[in-house]
C-alpha cells in the first residue's frame, strides 16, 4: 500500500444490506405510522355489517355442502356456454388488436405529430379507465343482453392494453432504420411497413397471444352481468341455487384457463 494512501481504521461490513427506500428514519417511521393509522380509521369508518359477516360462515357452509360433488349432468349447456365464451374472446381479440395497431402509431410520440399523439393517448386512457365489468354493464344497457355486448366490451379492454404496450414498443425502435428509409426517399407508409413493423412484429404477436388468453378469462367475468358466454351460465346457475352445477362450471373455467396459459406460454417462448 502506498505511504500516501489514507488510513482506514474502520472495519468493512461482512454483508451487504439493501438501503431503505426512505433514508431518513424519522420520516420513514412517521410514514409507516400514518399508513397504519389511516387503515385503522378506514376500517372503523366503513359501514361493515359485522353481524352479517359472522353469519356468513353458516351460509358459506350451505353453499359448499351443496356444491359437492360437482354435477356435469347438463354438460350440453356447459359446453355451449364455454364455446360462446371462446367465440367472444377470439372475435374481440382479432378486432381489438386490429384497432390497436393504428391507435398505437397515433400514441407513439416519435412518429405522430403532437395533436395526433394526444388523441391516441386519450383513446388509450379512456379504454383503460374502466373495469371490463363496468364497460360490460354499459354495453348491455346499450345493445342488450348477449354475446355482442361481450365482444364490444373486450374490444375496448384489448385496445387499452395492446395499444399502450405497442405504442411503448414503437417509441423504443432503432431510429436508424427509419432514417435509412427516409434517406432513400421512401414515403411515410413504406417507412412504417419496412422499417417499423419488422421491429415491433415479435412484440405484436406476443401481445396478441397474451390478450387472447386474457380475453378468455375476462369473458367469464363480463358474462356474469349479462354479456354472454359461460359467465352468464354461471350466473344463472347461482340464481337457481344449483351450486353443484356452478362448481362444475367453475372447474371448466379454471381448466380452460390453465390450458390456455400453458399453450400461450409455449408460443411466447418460441417467439422470443
Amino acid at each position: 500500500m502506498s505511504a500516501h494512501a489514507p488510513a482506514n481504521d474502520g472495519k468493512l461490513p461482512d454483508t451487504w444490506r439493501k438501503p431503505p427506500m426512505i433514508a431518513n428514519p424519522v420520516l420513514r417511521y412517521t410514514l409507516a405510522v400514518a399508513v397504519l393509522a389511516y387503515v385503522a380509521w378506514a376500517v372503523y369508518m366503513l359501514p361493515f355489517d359485522w353481524e352479517r359477516m359472522a353469519e356468513g360462515a353458516s351460509r358459506a357452509a350451505r353453499i359448499f355442502s351443496g356444491a359437492f360433488p360437482p354435477s356435469f349432468e347438463r354438460s350440453g349447456l356447459l359446453i355451449d356456454g364455454f364455446l360462446e365464451s371462446l367465440k367472444i374472446a377470439i372475435l374481440a381479440t382479432v378486432a381489438g388488436v386490429f384497432l390497436s395497431i393504428p391507435i398505437a402509431f397515433m400514441a407513439a410520440k416519435n412518429l405522430a405529430p403532437k395533436p395526433v399523439y394526444f388523441l391516441g393517448r386519450a383513446i388509450i386512457v379512456v379504454a383503460r379507465s374502466f373495469h371490463p365489468v363496468i364497460v360490460a354493464i354499459i354495453f348491455v344497457k346499450a345493445v342488450g343482453f348477449g354475446p355482442f355486448a361481450g365482444v364490444l366490451t373486450l374490444i375496448v379492454y384489448s385496445i387499452g392494453f395492446v395499444a399502450k404496450m405497442l405504442a411503448e414498443r414503437i417509441e423504443e425502435i432503432d431510429w436508424g432504420q427509419v432514417e435509412a428509409m427516409r434517406a432513400v426517399g421512401a414515403g411515410y407508409l413504406p417507412t412504417i411497413i419496412y422499417a417499423v413493423f419488422p421491429q415491433i412484429m415479435p412484440r405484436q404477436i406476443g401481445l396478441s397471444i397474451y390478450q387472447l388468453d386474457s380475453n378468455l378469462r375476462a369473458s367469464a367475468v363480463v358474462g356474469i352481468v349479462g354479456a354472454g358466454g359461460i359467465g352468464s351460465t354461471l350466473a344463472n346457475a347461482f340464481g337457481r341455487y344449483d351450486y353443484d352445477f356452478a362448481l362444475a362450471i367453475t372447474m371448466v373455467i379454471v381448466g380452460a384457463i390453465l390450458i390456455s396459459e400453458g399453450i400461450s406460454g409455449q408460443i411466447r417462448k418460441r417467439i422470443w
